[in-house]
């Protein structure tokens, strides 16, 4: 029997318009136990097996495929939650930090030890002369110097994630002997514009890209812009420094 004549047989309905009926009315079959059992479907093995069979096998599959989303979404969540927790202490030893020395080094010990990172770096935008040294994750450059080598990766307000250039990874992290590959990069901004950057660093070429979560980075980094401004204003003791891109009053 051609479609065609099935079709005739059938009063004219097509295979779209029988889909749209029982869409429409899904309890049909629950008195049609007698065409549950003729009606039959190919399988995978070859052999034919019930509508009721096959709806089993379907129910089975999208059983499977929602105990690996949710073995995955519990997997992500039991991340998220130690990431939660290596930030706070992170966050912590920030708070209780004494001058920009201790605070970039608890940046740089809590990023390399407690995160497993390459590398930390915290640059501080300033022409003001500061009683720290450039030493460890804290280095200390001048505005323009930092415009100049880092360019359109201080435009944005959110995280910057990729390989970069060499010249960029170079003065993000200048006291490595071994090269970093890929960079995640935050901006450190504060009411007067842009006080410098958050940058950590990988050896690893693609642990960071452009499609990956910064979530915790921005967390860390929104805590970082806080601490700032007070904290170089008691080294000063004067006005808190000023960005490299005054904010639009």
């Amino acid at each position: 029997m051609t479609e065609q004549t099935a079709q005739q047989k059938a009063g004219g309905l097509s295979r779209e318009e029988v889909a749209d009926y029982l869409r429409s009315h899904p309890d049909f079959f629950v008195d049609q136990d007698e065409l549950l059992r003729s009606l039959t479907l190919p399988h995978d093995s070859g052999r034919a097996i019930s509508l009721v069979e096959r709806q089993v096998h379907l129910f089975r599959e999208q059983r499977d495929t929602l105990r690996r989303e949710l073995v995955e979404l519990v997997s992500i969540a039991r991340h998220n939650d130690r990431l939660f927790e290596k930030s706070k202490r992170l966050l912590l030893q920030v708070i209780e930090a004494r001058n920009l020395n201790d605070m970039a080094s608890a940046v740089d010990d809590s990023i390399r030890g407690d995160f497993g990172l390459d590398a930390a770096s915290f640059l501080l935008f300033t022409d003001a002369d500061l009683p720290v040294t450039s030493q460890g994750a804290l280095h200390v450059v001048s505005p323009e110097q930092a415009k100049e080598r880092l360019g359109n990766l201080l435009d944005g307000a959110r995280a910057v994630c990729g390989q970069f250039r060499e010249s960029e990874r170079a003065f993000l992290f200048p006291d490595r002997e071994e090269p970093i590959a890929s960079v995640a990069l935050v901006p450190l901004r504060g009411e007067t514009g842009l006080l410098g950057v958050f940058a950590v660093g990988s050896c690893e070429s693609g642990y960071f890209d452009q499609s990956m979560g910064s979530l915790f980075l921005t967390y860390i980094s929104d805590t970082l812009s806080r601490l700032l401004p007070p904290m170089v204003q008691r080294h000063t003791g004067t006005a808190p420094v000023a960005g490299v891109i005054a904010e639009s009053r």
